[in-house]
């Protein structure tokens, strides 16, 4: 691909910007990429640190000069207790120093995390069939095990009738080995 605005060199340098729902790309040469402010000559490399700490900062990256950036200002220095990092080191380093350090900056990590993960701020995971076997079916018999404890205490027995039939017919599944099937 042709630099889109010299048209003479390739573009190694390729912009990606949302606004409002509206994505606009631009391929230039790395030449017309400082020209046009995109990048400085002292920041010709781009880290995946300068990455990961602008998202948590809340900012644009340095390499993309000209635009602007919406700096995240904390209203007080976060410290963790147990290791001591402040959440500035870790914007800057892009780590935790331990595991304490998710509960310090808990209410700070879920807005990062629904921009990294689409909107997503809840890992609940996946088993293969293969190798989860009746995994699933022992989940939903959890999930109807607790929804019936819940309609006993509020004294709604017909409905808890029906979640221990589900429940019993769980528990045949899973005795004649047809808990496999989803």
């Amino acid at each position: 691909m042709d630099c889109q605005r010299c048209h003479k060199r390739p573009a190694t340098v390729h912009l990606t910007q949302v606004i409002n729902g509206e994505k606009t790309e631009v391929h230039v040469c790395e030449y017309c990429a400082k020209e046009k402010g995109y990048m400085n000559e002292s920041e010709e490399n781009f880290t995946l640190n300068d990455l990961l700490s602008g998202l948590f900062n809340y900012e644009q990256p340095p390499s993309f000069k000209g635009q602007p950036s919406k700096t995240y200002q904390p209203n007080k220095t976060l410290k963790c207790p147990t290791c001591g990092l402040t959440y500035q080191e870790f914007a800057q380093i892009g780590k935790f120093g331990c595991a304490d350090c998710y509960k310090t900056f808990d209410e700070r990590l879920n807005p990062i995390f629904r921009r990294v993960h689409s909107g997503n701020t809840k890992h609940n995971g996946k088993v293969p069939k293969r190798e989860g076997g009746n995994l699933h079916v022992k989940r939903q018999m959890d999930h109807y095990k607790s929804e019936l404890q819940r309609l006993i205490e509020q004294e709604e027995f017909e409905e808890a009738a029906k979640v221990r039939d589900q429940i019993r017919s769980l528990e045949q599944q899973l005795h004649h080995g047809k808990g496999d099937e989803e």
